[in-house]
C-alpha cells in the first residue's frame, strides 16, 4: 500500500497518498526597489545574493536555511505599525537575533534603519527598514541564551 490509512468520523477507512515534504525557502518583502532593499538587508545579515532578476532578489542564509526575497511592487504602501485603521496594517515582521542590541541598532541605523517611536519591550528595539518594514532586533537571554 503506498499511503497512510485514515479514518473518518463515520469509521470508513481510505488510503491517502504520503504527506507531500514541505520545507520554508523564503519570505518575500515587497518593496519600491527590490534591489535597494535586499542591498540593506545584506548589510545587515551579511547574507550573499542567490538570485537576482529584474524586480526580484533572494538573499541566501549561509547555514541553507529560509532567506529572504524581494520583490518589486510599484503600488507599495509602507505598513504602519502602530496600526490604525486608516492605514495599511502591518501583516508580518522579522525578529532578528543579536549579540549586542546597541551596537546592532547602530550598525542598522547607518544602514538606513530608523528607530520607532514606540518601543513596548525593554530588551527588543522596534525598527522600520529603508522602505518601512518594521523589524524587531533582540538579544536572546536566559536559560537558552
Amino acid at each position: 500500500m503506498d499511503g497512510w490509512l485514515v479514518s473518518s468520523g463515520s469509521g470508513q477507512q481510505s488510503c491517502m497518498k504520503p504527506r507531500p515534504r514541505f520545507m520554508l525557502a523564503s519570505t518575500t518583502l515587497d518593496a519600491p526597489n527590490p534591489h535597494e532593499l535586499a542591498q540593506f538587508y545584506q548589510g545587515l545579515l551579511g547574507w550573499p545574493v542567490r538570485k537576482e532578476e529584474p524586480g526580484w532578489v533572494e538573499i541566501a542564509a549561509p547555514d541553507g536555511s529560509a532567506g529572504l526575497s524581494f520583490q518589486a511592487e510599484p503600488l507599495f504602501t509602507p505598513p504602519r505599525w502602530p496600526s490604525t485603521r486608516s492605514e495599511q496594517q502591518m501583516m508580518m515582521h522579522l525578529d532578528i537575533e543579536v549579540n549586542d542590541l546597541s551596537s546592532a541598532v547602530e550598525h542598522a541605523c547607518a544602514l538606513g534603519a530608523t528607530v520607532a517611536d514606540l518601543q513596548p519591550q525593554a530588551d527588543v528595539r522596534v525598527l522600520y527598514d529603508p522602505v518601512g518594514h518594521p523589524f524587531c532586533l533582540f538579544e536572546r537571554t536566559g536559560p537558552s541564551a
